[in-house]
């Protein structure tokens, strides 16, 4: 009965292992992603503040520039507001890695304590056969 309970235990602590590592592995590509949206949000900053001032150009290019210039600052907003939920998400799924990780925690502390309970129960046991055996060899002995 204990050694099925410690190989259920066993199961259990490997399939929170294997949760833990897959939301470790979700944690990773959404770091990426922020990454990425971080990187392209430098780039949408540095193309509207390095398309240069549109005052002394033709009132038509004027015109063109300032659209571009206002159709990447939204796209930029549009992107940092994007960001924000994609930060939003991560911070959720590291709750969810947090909480799973205390889950394996707990079941590997589980099993350590039961281990050590059946270790003890069998170390038990073997004493008890060894001062039998002791005990039946003094008797014998004694005849």
């Amino acid at each position: 009965m204990s050694q099925q309970k410690i190989r259920n235990l066993t199961t259990l602590v490997a399939l929170r292992n294997t949760e833990v590592e897959r939301l470790q592995t979700e944690m990773a590509e959404k770091t990426s992603v922020r990454d990425r949206y971080q990187k392209n949000l430098e780039r949408l900053t540095s193309l509207y503040t390095n398309s240069g001032a549109s005052g002394n150009l033709h009132p038509a290019l004027a015109g063109n520039c300032g659209d571009y210039k206002q159709a990447v600052m939204a796209m930029a907003d549009s992107h940092r507001l994007d960001l924000h939920m994609h930060e939003a998400d991560m911070a959720v799924s590291q709750q969810a890695l947090n909480a799973a990780w205390a889950r394996r925690e707990v079941m590997g502390k589980v099993l350590d304590k039961t281990q050590k309970v059946v270790n003890a129960q069998q170390n038990a046991k073997e004493r008890k056969q060894h001062d039998e055996l002791a005990t039946q060899l003094w008797l014998r002995g004694q005849k």
